[in-house]
């Protein structure tokens, strides 16, 4: 059967982690304030990109064993 998971898993994190990475990059600095000076945008945006990279990355390795 050749439908791998992570392929969509990995794409739909890689975007929303992009998407969330760049409002961080963009947004609003009286939200950094409220949260201790910390842009909890970009940092968790930055997480999800990497989770969607290394399930992409998982998901090009298992098929190159093929």
């Amino acid at each position: 059967m050749g439908l791998d998971i992570r392929i969509p898993v990995g794409a739909l994190f890689s975007l929303l982690g992009a998407l969330l990475a760049g409002y961080g990059l963009i947004g609003a600095e009286a939200l950094a304030r409220r949260s201790l000076g910390i842009n909890i945008d970009l940092w968790w945006g930055l997480v999800l990109a990497v989770f969607g990279a290394s399930m992409l990355l998982l998901a090009w390795r298992a098929r190159r064993r093929r």
